[in-house]
C-alpha cells in the first residue's frame, strides 16, 4: 500500500481565457466530449490508488462540488425512465472517492492554493494534480510519482520535454539525469524566456509533495504575475533539500487555452466507437473546403 494517501486539485480559478462560457460556469466543468475535465483527473487520482481527494475551489465553483455529490432527483428520473446506463455512470461518479472542499478566499496563486489545503494534508506527503490537465498514459503519471516517491522519499514533479519556443509558458527544471526519465532537480525557474531557460524540461502539472513545501509556500513572496508561485517555493525548498524529476510516458493535454481545449476534444472523440467514423468524414469533408 502507497504511503501516498491523498491528493490535492486545484480549481479556483477564474478561467478568463475562456469566457464567456467560464462567467459562469467553471472552466474545470467544461467537457471532453460529454465528460467534465475535473472528472479525468480525479480519475487519475482514483486510478493510483487515491481516493482521499481535497479540492481548492473558488467563487462560482459550486458546480464542481455538486457534480460529485448525489442529485436523487436525476437518479429517480433517470430510473423511471428505465436509463439504466446513465443511471449507473452518474452514481459511479458520486462514489468515485472522498471529495473534500477548501475554499481559496482571494485568488494568489497556485502556491497560495496549495497552501490552502495544509490542514486537510497534515504532516504527510501527498499528490498534487492540476485541474485543467489531463495526461493519457498507460500508467496514471501520479502512479508513475508515487512509486518513484518510494524510492527516493523525497518530493518529486512530473516533466516533460517542450519545444524550446514554448518554454515561456512553464515552470522548467535545470538538474542532471541519475537514471533513465529520474533527473536530480538543481533549479526551478519559473516562466522563462528562451533565453533564461536552463532546459527544456517543463513541470507538467502533475507532483508528489513533501509537506515541508507548506513551510517553503509560507516564506515565499510575490513572484510572476503578482501572484504566489508553487515553483518559486519548490525552488526555495530545492536549495534545502534533494527534489526530483520524473519524465514521464504519456501524451499531455493542456486545456488551458481554447485552441488546445478543441484539440483535446477532438482527440477524445476521436477515439470513440460511436462517433469516430462519422466525426473523420466529417472532419475530411471540412478539410476539403466540402
Amino acid at each position: 500500500m502507497s504511503i501516498i494517501r491523498k491528493a490535492v486539485i486545484p480549481a479556483a480559478g477564474f478561467g478568463t481565457r475562456f469566457l464567456p462560457a467560464a462567467k459562469s460556469q467553471p472552466k474545470e466543468m467544461l467537457p471532453i466530449v460529454d465528460t467534465p475535465v475535473i472528472q479525468y483527473v480525479v480519475e487519475e487520482a482514483v486510478a493510483s490508488g487515491i481516493t482521499d481527494i481535497v479540492m481548492v475551489i473558488g467563487k462560482g465553483k459550486r458546480a464542481i462540488e455538486e457534480h460529485f455529490d448525489r442529485n436523487f432527483e436525476l437518479e429517480e428520473e433517470l430510473s423511471g425512465k428505465g436509463r439504466e446506463k446513465e443511471l449507473e455512470e452518474i452514481r459511479r461518479i458520486s462514489n468515485l472517492a472522498d471529495v473534500h472542499f477548501v475554499w481559496q478566499k482571494e485568488l494568489r496563486g497556485l502556491g497560495d492554493a496549495i497552501y490552502c489545503a495544509r490542514h486537510h494534508v497534515g504532516n504527510e506527503p501527498f499528490a498534487v494534480l492540476l485541474g485543467d490537465t489531463l495526461i493519457e498514459s498507460p500508467e496514471p503519471v501520479t502512479l508513475q510519482l508515487m512509486r518513484a516517491f518510494e524510492r527516493y522519499q523525497e518530493s518529486l514533479v512530473a516533466l516533460e520535454e517542450v519545444d524550446r519556443a514554448k518554454v515561456s509558458r512553464y515552470g522548467v527544471i535545470a538538474g542532471r539525469e541519475l537514471d533513465p526519465s529520474i533527473y536530480l532537480v538543481s533549479d526551478f525557474v519559473e516562466k522563462p524566456t528562451v533565453e533564461e531557460a536552463p532546459s527544456n524540461l517543463a513541470i507538467a502539472g502533475r507532483y508528489v509533495l513533501t509537506p515541508d513545501i507548506f513551510d517553503a509556500i509560507k516564506k515565499t513572496g510575490y513572484g510572476k504575475n503578482n501572484e504566489i508561485q508553487l515553483t518559486d517555493a519548490m525552488r526555495r525548498l530545492v536549495s534545502e533539500r534533494a527534489m526530483y524529476g520524473l519524465r514521464f510516458s504519456g501524451r499531455r493535454h493542456d486545456i488551458g487555452n481554447k485552441l488546445d481545449f478543441i484539440r483535446t476534444n477532438l482527440w477524445y472523440a476521436l477515439k470513440r466507437d460511436d462517433m469516430r467514423d462519422e466525426l473523420r468524414e466529417f472532419m475530411s469533408e471540412i478539410l476539403k473546403g466540402g
